[in-house]
């Protein structure tokens, strides 16, 4: 076991990728080709992301409402404020939009001022019919229409925050998408080819401007949008990956291999996403430009290490054998830890971040792979490097920069950990002021239109987020009790005195409307009938919803009568404003029902994505403290120190700390996307930590144990290709503050500068504790013989003959 990954294991490697040159290109050729016909299983999401694991309390409740009622998330709202609204070209452009809605099999049921439909009483046959509000006629007739809006304005309070507002004027129309279809490709069909070209003929006409938003047509635009960043990020990647790695390089060859190995990269994760059948999500949707931006630092190193070795000895056959023999265990390492950091994403029990952090761990190593055996491979094919293309390896502003690091870390330890320190009590500082917030519509693109629009809705109508509440009477046709209709009304009396949530709908607004109508009509009766009038009312309204067709209350009370619900829609307060509301509400659910006679649970989209924050944020220190362990035993396995361990973990939990801080000081709240942030971050900045540490144990045997000179020239190899792959990886995740989604912008400005912080960590910090952590095994200058021998017991040497001419002298 402690032979597999030792040096002569790696030569057995070199031989064999050297000596089957076309077999393995041949193999990588059939494999590209057997991914590339997996892209037909990739297909883009319909749902929203539930961040909850399956067997959550919180998804158990919502799943029990969808199995209850169906899918809630199915709303779409067509708004408007204008006051040409009610004249008559306005009306009839109105009334064809409507109409043409209606008719598509798509929909299930419209509620729209061109179709409203009244209660009114049946005297004679002692029930209530729903007659049209407008007669169709008379619509040319502008007197009619003004009418028309007195009325709807001042006589019928049940649509009052339903379909308008009555102190701004504003007006919306109501569209329910079929339940089948509000999760499937059809959805983005109708929204796409049906919905919006019909809104913009519309406002084409008119000169009116239509607001739309409701989750389906939030959810098909921002997929979209989505989908078309892909494209862009996945360009932008590989021009500022390969633009670096040609300014670095100066080699037009070295860019271009690199480039094909990063396209074939990519090509090969949307295969995986095939292969697993998995959809693309906000996250896996950045894993093809995050596997650019990981593999290009494996490119750096392979060709680097070729480089040096064309230069110390001029021989080509052996510097693409070191190329695999040395490099190959050193990078297999750092290419662990990063999928490492992707990997334990995997263990919060949450499908998004398994799938995320699944693909992307598989990736990291299969492009570590894919390098490692295609440059030499390629530059065995090739002539050597002519001295031009070596000329960055004795860069001037890179040996100024590392003579520089090298004086402070040798003389100045003293200010490296004074400033370390007050980097953490600074650290600390800015962490305790770090906020948690997330919400459905929180990750959105500020910029885009349609956030526009969701911004109307709030001001206009409360909010376009679902929020349900579900009674259990716990027995059959429990809610049409008369103690039961009333504390419902107590319990939405509540709902409507809260700003954040806008006006109730359930089946006491249809109680009040039948009243209402029993009355002729008097906006004055809209109220709960007494217990003497109840009788003969609710007898009346079982007639009116005998037309399941257009009966708006059908879906908010079950079958058997057991259940109801209570549908409010809340606006874009943050998780912790969501969480005072949720209290609040509980406890008046309390107060208003008793526990032993109903269930009251609260869900809906917004209440479980809320809760999905809060469960991502308790486990995210759970998933860093693992990742963080299971770096420190590949680090162990490889090193055998705990000096070692110490000494890089210290190194770069800093960078995190200082992050963090930052977050806390600027206000970026905790959310999904920046929770990823640290996870990721650790798991790419410790790899320079392991170059370093693989050197410097290497160089401690070359140099009979002189640790300082041990360091120096660790420092002096590993701080080209930290330098090199830091840039690189800085202005790589830069690429995701390109995106419109504030989320993505903070997910790659924040790794962005941890990477920045770790890479002055690793040159600076890390050699210096290491100096300093020797000094404390009291080894002075020089480690003893019997840890050197340990030290050769543990690494079997790339050239023995090397070790041995060294040691003679």
């Amino acid at each position: 076991m402690k032979k597999k990954l030792t040096a002569g294991f790696w030569e057995i490697v070199a031989g064999i990728v050297l000596r089957n040159r076309i077999t393995i290109l041949v193999i990588i050729f059939l494999l590209t080709v057997f991914l590339a016909f997996q892209w037909r299983n990739v297909g883009m999401t319909y749902n929203e992301a539930n961040l909850l694991p399956k067997d959550h309390p919180a998804n158990k409740d919502y799943t029990q409402f969808l199995n209850t009622f169906g899918e809630e998330g199915n709303l779409v709202v067509i708004g408007v404020k204008d006051t040409k609204f009610f004249t008559p070209k306005a009306y009839a452009a109105w009334n064809e939009l409507m109409s043409t809605l209606k008719k598509q099999k798509e929909v299930e049921l419209i509620v729209a001022v061109n179709d409203l439909k009244k209660l009114q009483k049946d005297t004679i046959n002692e029930k209530f019919e729903l007659v049209p509000l407008i007669d169709q006629k008379q619509t040319g007739n502008q007197s009619y229409l003004s009418n028309i809006r007195k009325q709807l304005f001042n006589d019928l309070p049940f649509y009052e925050g339903l379909l308008f507002n009555k102190k701004s004027g504003s007006i919306r129309g109501a569209i329910y998408i079929n339940k089948k279809v509000v999760n499937s490709p059809i959805r983005k069909q109708f929204i796409l080819k049906v919905l919006v070209p019909e809104v913009t003929k519309f406002e084409k006409a008119t000169g009116i401007d239509l607001k739309v938003s409701g989750m389906p047509y939030i959810r098909t635009i921002n997929t979209e949008n989505m989908k078309g960043e892909i494209g862009l990020f996945i360009g932008a990647a590989l021009f500022i990956t390969s633009l670096i790695f040609f300014l670095f390089f100066r080699s037009f060859r070295a860019t271009f291999i690199s480039i094909c190995i990063l396209i074939f990269g990519v090509m090969w994760s949307f295969g995986t996403l095939g292969l697993f059948h998995y959809k693309i999500t906000i996250l896996t949707a950045i894993i093809p430009p995050l596997i650019i931006v990981i593999g290009i630092t494996n490119c750096i190193f392979l060709i680097n290490k070729y480089q040096q070795e064309i230069k110390n000895h001029n021989n080509q056959a052996k510097a693409l054998q070191r190329v695999i023999s040395k490099i190959g265990v050193s990078t297999l390492m750092t290419n662990m830890t990063t999928a490492i950091g992707f990997a334990t994403f995997m263990i919060t029990g949450n499908d998004l971040l398994y799938e995320f952090g699944l693909i992307t761990s598989i990736n990291v190593i299969i492009v570590y792979l894919l390098t490692l055996v295609v440059v030499p491979i390629v530059y065995s094919f090739m002539a050597m490097p002519k001295e031009k293309h070596l000329k960055h390896l004795s860069k001037t502003y890179l040996s100024s920069l590392l003579d520089w690091v090298e004086n402070v870390v040798r003389y100045k330890r003293k200010t490296i950990y004074i400033i370390y320190g007050l980097l953490l009590i600074f650290s600390v500082i800015g962490v305790s002021q770090m906020k948690v917030s997330g919400s459905l519509i929180g990750e959105m693109p500020k910029s885009a239109s349609f956030f526009k629009d969701i911004l109307f809705f709030e001001k206009e109508f409360n909010g376009v987020q679902p929020l349900e509440i579900m009674i259990n009477t716990k027995r059959k046709k429990g809610v049409m009790k008369s103690s039961t209709i009333r504390k419902m009304e107590e319990l939405q009396q509540t709902i409507d005195s809260m700003p954040e949530l806008s006006k109730p709908v359930s089946i006491v607004n249809l109680v009040k409307y039948s009243k209402q109508a029993y009355y002729n009509g008097n906006p004055e009766y809209y109220q709960l009938p007494t217990s003497q009038e109840q009788t003969f009312i609710l007898g009346y309204a079982k007639n009116a919803t005998k037309n399941s067709k257009e009966n708006l209350m059908k879906s908010y009370v079950d079958a058997t009568g057991q259940y109801a619900r209570i549908t409010t829609f809340m606006k874009d307060i943050g998780t912790k404003e969501m969480a005072k509301v949720e209290a609040r509400l509980h406890k008046r659910i309390n107060q208003v029902f008793p526990s032993d006679r109903f269930e009251v649970k609260l869900t809906g989209k917004a209440l479980v994505f809320q809760k999905g924050t809060t469960y991502l944020v308790d486990n995210l220190i759970e998933s860093l403290i693992f990742a963080i362990l299971l770096i420190a035993g590949l680090m162990a396995y490889m090193f055998r120190s705990v000096k070692m361990i110490f000494a890089s973990i210290v190194t770069n939990i800093l960078p995190l700390c200082i992050t963090s801080s930052l977050m806390g000081y600027f206000g970026i709240p905790l959310k999904p996307s920046t929770i990823l942030v640290f996870s990721i971050a650790f798991g790419i900045s410790v790899d320079n930590a392991i170059q370093f540490m693989a050197k410097y144990r290497h160089d401690l045997i070359h140099n009979h144990g002189k640790i300082k000179k041990s360091v120096v020239s660790a420092l002096h190899e590993t701080g080209v290709s930290t330098f090199y792959t830091s840039i690189v990886l800085i202005f790589g995740f830069a690429i995701f503050t390109l995106s419109s989604f504030s989320g993505t912008i903070a997910l790659g400005g924040l790794i962005s500068v941890t990477l920045t912080f770790a890479m002055f960590a690793n040159l600076l910090v890390l050699p210096a504790l290491v100096l300093t952590v020797e000094k404390w095994s009291g080894k002075g200058d020089v480690i003893d013989e019997p840890t050197l021998k340990i030290l050769r017991s543990q690494v079997e040497e790339d050239d023995e003959d090397e070790v041995i001419e060294t040691e003679k002298k």
